[in-house]
């Protein structure tokens, strides 16, 4: 089994995933991190890419309406979060008393990261096929948090491969990257085949409506949990429609957190104080054998 961080408890790890839903503003963003400390999120996470050094200079010069103008410029710069805001991010979450860290999208982005000193790292599902990035995250030694969307057998060998040859404690997350996802093409037993193949913990990272689907992964063992966060799923942006808005959020939680305790130990035979007195009752009329 892969070594955890010793700050991390035996309990599934709910990361309320911010992305971009904050569409450029402080104060929703804000708002996102109030919902997830009074859910009972042990986390926050946010987005950083480089704009240029992520998308070409022919895509963000093209065509797409948005709040901030009429190409993909406008919008993934009015998207985007810089030192000052996400500073006042980091003095809010420490007043908050809840972690937070980010998702980088390319090399600058992880340098910027660096300011921060989070305490967890987190490969997205693109960029697990980057080597040259997993390299960088792996030689941080943090406990990274891997997701596995649009991934091969391959794709995910590999990046195991460079965090254990880095001695970097990790944690694969089963991921579908479609949004939001449909039921049929979840796969949740995909968590299972992970943690045999790869002999380490497994979380999910998902994008579908509800919350049943992420309750079931809780009970197939899942480690750590990340869903989409929002205000409103009306609102404008790509994530809003798959992601849990403050009832649901809570509802999550409060579940998982029930879900966890019934799963008990497993063990066979485990008798509780209260089911002795009940069997004197039910069972007065049987003889036992042996008394």
């Amino acid at each position: 089994m892969n070594q955890k961080n010793s700050s991390r408890n035996k309990n599934t790890y709910i990361i309320g995933e911010i992305g971009i839903n904050h569409n450029g503003s402080v104060n929703i963003a804000k708002k996102l991190i109030d919902v997830a400390v009074d859910s009972g999120c042990d986390a926050v996470k946010f987005q950083k890419r480089t704009i240029d050094k992520v998308y070409s200079a022919d895509f963000l010069q093209s065509f797409r309406k948005s709040p901030w103008g009429k190409i993909q410029r406008d919008q993934k710069e009015g998207l985007e979060f810089g030192f000052k805001e996400y500073l006042e991010i980091d003095q809010y979450c420490k007043s908050k008393k809840i972690e937070w860290f980010a998702s980088a999208w390319d090399l600058e982005s992880m340098e910027f990261c660096k300011q921060f000193n989070f305490k967890y790292n987190k490969i997205a599902s693109a960029m697990i096929v980057d080597l040259e990035f997993i390299e960088k995250v792996a030689e941080q030694k943090k406990y990274t948090f891997i997701s596995t969307g649009m991934s091969t057998r391959e794709n995910i060998n590999t990046a195991v491969n460079i965090f254990r040859k880095k001695n970097t404690p990790f944690e694969l997350m089963h991921c579908v990257s479609t949004y939001p996802l449909p039921t049929e093409d979840v796969n949740l037993k995909t968590i299972i085949d992970l943690r045999n193949q790869f002999k380490c913990d497994v979380g999910y990272s998902g994008h579908e409506s509800g919350v049943v689907i992420s309750l079931a992964a809780v009970c197939l063992g899942a480690t750590s949990l990340e869903r989409h966060i929002t205000l409103d799923r009306t609102m404008y942006g790509t994530d809003q429609a798959a992601s849990l808005e403050t009832r649901g959020l809570k509802e999550l939680v409060n579940s998982v957190r029930k879900i966890e305790i019934a799963l008990g130990t497993g063990k066979i035979g485990h008798i509780t104080k209260e089911e002795h007195e009940i069997a004197k009752k039910l069972r007065a009329h049987i003889k036992i054998q042996g008394k």
